[in-house]
C-alpha cells in the first residue's frame, strides 16, 4: 500500500466525517478501519488501476430473471444467454436488484446481503461477474417495510430504532421535491405508539436516516460485501434524496454530496478500480453536479438524452437535441456519462426542464399516450403535480410512422440507438431494447405499475425462437443492434474520453464528429431523424475532408450516396464515416 496516498485519503475522510457527524469523526475513522479489515479488501495503491473504459465498453441493463429456462435458476439461464450472444459485445452487465424484496421489482429491499432464492445464489451472481464487469445496485435511500431493520425500529430495538426518519404530519414539508404523488409521510404502529415515517417513493419504501452514522456504516458494510462478490460498478440508486432537512427541497443537499464523496474515498482506499455511478433523474445541471470536482461519481446517467432523442425522431426535428449536445460541457478528468435511451424505469421528463418548450413537451406526451404508453406524475415544491416520466418500451414510443414498412420502423429504431452509441460516454442498453420489445399491457394491468409496460420477462426458448425467425422485426433489430455494437467496438474514435464536436447540419439531421483520445481516427456520425430523404451539403461538412464520390459507411461498408455535392440521407438513415 502507498502510505502517502492512503494518509491523504484518510485525512479527507476525517474531514468529511467531521462535516457530517461533528465530534464523532474520529470514532467513524476507527469504525471504518475495522470494517475494511473485516472483509480483508486491501488495494495495492502503488499499482496503477487499469483504464476504467474504452471504445469497447458497453453496459447491458437486465433483471436477474429476464429469462427463464427449465431445470435451472434464472441467473444460470441468463448467464448462458449472455455467454452465447453478448460476450464481446457488452463488457459489463448491470444486474438490477437481485435481493429479497417486497415491491417495486426489487427496489424495496428486504435483505441486502442475500440473493433472492427465486433467482439463484451468490455463486451464480459471481459467475456472471467472471466474464462481464458486474454492476450492482446499492439501494441506499430506503428499505422495505418488511426488512429486519424496520421491524426492529417498530419494536424499539437498538440500533435500528434510530435508523428511520420520523416527522410530524402537521409540519410544513411543502418545499420537499420528490418523484411520486403518494403521501410523503406514512403512519406506522410502534412499541412507543403511532409514528409517521418518511417515505419518498412509496409506503413500502421507508427512508433511512443518514444523520445517524450507524446507517452510513451499515451501507458501507454492504458496499464492501458487493465488492468482495465481484462488483466493478456500484450504482447509487435515488442518491439525490439521501439527506433530509425540513424546510428545504430535501434534494441534492450538501450532506448528500458529502456522503457520495465518502463512498468515493472508501473506494480509493480499498478498490480504486471500482466505479461509482449516480442515478439522479433530475434537470441536467443538477444531475452533473454529482461529478463534484472529480471527487464524487465516476459516471452519471445522461438523463436528458432519451427524451431529446425521442422528440427528434418523432418530430423529425433535430433542433433541441443539437442545441443541447452542442452546449454539453465536458465531464471532469476521470469522469464520463452513461448514455442510454431505455431502461427498467420510464423516460424521465424532469431532465429536459429548460431544454424543450412546454408546447413541444405536451406534444411528446400526447404522442406516447397515443401509442399505448402512460405518463407518471410526481410532486414538485408546493405539492403541484407534474409529468415525471413516460412509461413505454422504446420501440412502441417510436411506432409513429403510420403506414410505413416494418423495415423502416426497424431502421428508425436502430438509428435512434446509433445516435446514443456514437455520443461521448459509455453506452447502456436495456435487455428488452435488444430486440425491440413491445408494451406489455397484460403485465402492467397485473402489477398495477405503469413501468411494467417495459419489464417483460421471457421464456428463454421463446426468445431464442423470436430472434432467430428471419421475417420477424425482432430479429432485424437483434441483428442490427449487435452489428452496431461490433462497429462501435472496432473504432477507437468512440472512446468515452474522445473529443466530440456537434455540427450544424440543419434541422432534421443530427451530426457530430468523434476523435480518438490520442488523436488518429476520426469518425463522422450523421443521422436523418425524419421520414423523408434529406441532403447534407458540402458546406455543412467543413473540416471533414469529404467530397462527392468519397467515403463509405462503416456500418454497411457501402459507398456514400452523393447527388452532386450533396450527401444523400435516406429516411431514418445513420452513417458512420471514417474521416481521412
Amino acid at each position: 500500500m502507498n502510505p502517502y496516498l492512503s494518509s491523504q485519503v484518510v485525512r479527507r475522510l476525517a474531514e468529511r466525517f467531521r462535516r457530517l457527524y461533528g465530534d464523532a469523526a474520529e470514532r467513524c475513522l476507527a469504525r471504518l478501519a475495522m470494517l475494511v479489515g473485516r472483509y480483508g479488501i486491501e488495494a495495492d495503491l502503488a499499482a496503477q488501476p487499469p483504464p476504467p473504459w474504452d471504445h469497447k465498453t458497453a453496459l447491458l441493463i437486465t433483471y436477474g430473471d429476464m429469462l427463464r429456462g427449465p431445470a435451472e435458476s434464472p441467473l444460470a439461464t441468463l448467464k448462458r444467454f449472455l455467454d452465447a450472444h453478448l460476450a464481446g459485445l457488452c463488457s459489463h452487465v448491470h444486474l438490477l436488484p437481485f435481493f429479497p424484496y417486497s415491491s417495486d421489482d426489487g427496489f424495496a429491499v428486504v435483505h441486502y446481503r442475500q440473493v433472492h432464492p427465486d433467482l439463484g445464489s451468490w455463486e451464480e451472481v459471481e459467475a456472471i461477474g467472471e466474464r462481464f464487469g458486474l454492476a450492482v445496485d446499492l439501494v441506499l435511500n430506503h428499505v422495505s417495510r418488511q426488512s429486519k431493520w424496520f421491524h426492529e425500529y417498530t419494536q424499539g430495538i437498538a440500533p435500528a430504532r434510530h435508523y428511520f426518519i420520523e416527522a410530524d404530519p402537521e409540519a410544513d414539508l411543502s418545499a420537499v421535491s420528490r418523484p411520486r404523488s403518494s403521501p410523503l409521510l406514512t403512519p406506522v404502529a410502534t412499541r412507543d405508539g403511532p409514528r409517521h415515517v418518511w417515505t419518498t417513493f412509496s409506503a413500502d419504501q421507508v427512508d433511512l436516516n443518514y444523520a445517524n452514522p450507524d446507517v452510513l456504516f451499515e451501507i458501507l458494510d454492504i458496499l464492501l460485501l458487493y465488492i468482495s462478490k465481484g462488483a466493478r460498478i456500484i450504482r447509487l440508486d435515488a442518491v439525490a434524496y439521501l439527506w433530509k432537512t425540513p424546510g428545504t427541497r430535501c434534494l441534492h443537499l450538501p450532506e448528500t454530496h458529502e456522503i457520495v464523496k465518502v463512498l468515493r474515498d472508501v473506494l480509493a482506499l480499498v478498490a480504486p478500480d471500482v466505479l461509482l455511478l449516480t442515478e439522479t433523474n433530475v434537470p441536467h445541471e443538477e444531475n452533473v453536479s454529482y461529478f463534484g470536482e472529480g471527487d464524487e461519481a465516476h459516471m452519471v446517467y445522461q438523463f436528458a438524452l432519451p427524451p431529446l432523442i425521442l422528440h427528434a425522431f418523432l418530430s423529425g426535428s433535430s433542433q433541441a437535441l443539437q442545441a443541447w449536445a452542442a452546449g454539453l460541457a465536458d465531464p471532469p478528468a476521470g469522469g464520463t456519462f452513461l448514455n442510454f435511451t431505455a431502461s427498467h424505469d420510464g423516460i424521465g421528463l424532469r431532465p429536459i426542464e429548460g431544454l424543450m418548450e412546454e408546447e413541444a413537451l405536451a406534444w411528446l406526451i400526447a404522442r406516447i399516450q397515443d401509442s399505448g404508453g402512460r405518463v407518471s406524475m410526481g410532486k414538485g415544491p408546493g405539492g403541484a403535480l407534474r409529468p415525471y416520466e413516460l412509461n413505454t418500451t422504446w420501440f412502441d414510443a417510436l411506432n409513429g410512422v403510420r403506414g410505413r414498412s416494418a423495415d423502416l420502423q426497424c431502421r428508425r429504431f436502430l438509428s435512434s440507438q446509433a445516435v446514443m452509441l456514437g455520443l461521448r460516454g459509455v453506452p447502456a442498453i436495456y435487455f428488452n431494447s435488444l430486440f425491440g420489445a413491445r408494451n406489455d399491457h397484460v403485465l402492467a394491468e397485473k402489477t398495477g405499475l405503469a413501468r411494467s409496460l417495459n419489464r417483460t420477462k421471457w421464456e428463454a426458448a421463446d426468445l431464442e425462437r423470436l430472434i432467430n425467425h428471419p421475417p420477424a422485426c425482432e430479429r432485424l433489430i437483434w441483428e442490427g443492434y449487435r452489428g452496431l455494437l461490433r462497429a462501435r467496438a472496432a473504432h477507437p474514435a468512440f472512446h468515452p474520453d474522445g473529443r466530440q464536436t456537434v455540427l450544424d447540419a440543419g434541422d432534421g439531421v443530427f451530426a457530430f464528429t468523434r476523435e480518438a483520445p490520442a488523436g488518429g481516427e476520426r469518425m463522422l456520425c450523421v443521422t436523418n431523424v425524419g421520414a423523408v430523404e434529406r441532403g447534407l451539403g458540402a458546406e455543412m461538412l467543413d473540416g471533414c475532408d469529404l467530397g462527392p464520390g468519397s467515403g463509405a459507411d462503416c456500418l454497411t461498408d457501402l459507398p456514400l450516396q452523393w447527388r452532386g455535392d450533396t450527401l444523400v440521407l435516406e429516411p431514418f438513415q445513420t452513417l458512420w464515416i471514417a474521416l481521412p
